[in-house]
């Protein structure tokens, strides 16, 4: 079981500027390249989760950009250390899906101040190395939130420390969606206001820097330190110094 959610209406965008469809654009990617893939994680179980809402208005927009996308869904997975060795198929899924990913989008309902339950224990079960390989390290990352009252920021602030915990690339842009059983229609669809607009401009962002880290992929997995601690031989190539720009 791949425990992915569908993406409903993939193709139907009803806050966005038609005119922006008609201009197909490309975000930083280039003639032949790849589909950038993202991995899209939300924070509630609620049937009506304005979380996995907003990321399914993510995920839609970075199809337009020329994405792949995958949601992933978290209703059955176990609490970290509920099963022996993190043996679970929820868990082995998630992980999996996270070695795919080249970038993710974290989305969290904000909750007494702070990140859910949900959102973390997806996290929590992304280990910083696992069999030699790194399923968050070096991707980049955008971050959301959504809150029942007045815009606040301790959700993606949140998010940004756990994106640095998990050496990931964390975007400058961020969306916090206020008040936001007032920004979607009963089909649960985001009505066109500032809120959408920043989703946009965060979906762009990230697929920029996407593209952009591309390249260095392997160096941003690969550490001076840990190289030497594992008594592998130091490759002056693979440091800073041997790339950097010289006058």
């Amino acid at each position: 079981m791949s425990r992915l959610r569908a993406l409903p209406d993939p193709d139907h965008l009803p806050a966005l500027d038609p005119a922006y469809l008609s201009a197909t654009p490309a975000q930083g990617l280039g003639p032949g390249d790849p589909a950038p893939r993202i991995l899209l994680l939300y924070g509630s179980l609620r049937e009506r989760s304005f979380s996995r809402l907003c990321v399914e208005e993510a995920a839609r927009l970075l199809q337009v950009m020329g994405c792949e996308t995958r949601i992933f869904d978290p209703s059955d997975l176990p609490l970290t250390d509920q099963v022996a060795g993190d043996d679970h198929p929820a868990v082995h899924a998630l992980r999996e899906h996270a070695m795919w990913s080249e970038g993710m989008v974290w989305c969290s309902p904000e909750r007494h101040g702070q990140i859910s339950a949900i959102m973390k224990l997806q996290i929590d079960h992304l280990p910083l190395n696992m069999g030699g390989m790194r399923p968050t390290q070096g991707r980049t990352l955008a971050v959301m939130q959504v809150s029942g009252g007045s815009q606040s920021f301790n959700a993606v602030n949140t998010l940004r420390l756990l994106g640095r915990w998990m050496r990931m690339i964390t975007i400058p842009n961020q969306s916090s969606v206020a008040k936001a059983f007032m920004e979607f229609n009963d089909a649960g669809r985001m009505k066109p206001s500032a809120y959408y607009d920043r989703i946009v401009d965060v979906m762009e962002e990230l697929v920029r820097f996407t593209v952009l880290t591309r390249p260095h992929a392997a160096q941003l997995v690969d550490r001076y330190s840990e190289r030497k601690a594992q008594g592998t031989p130091i490759d002056p190539s693979k440091d800073l110094s041997a790339i950097a720009v010289r006058p």
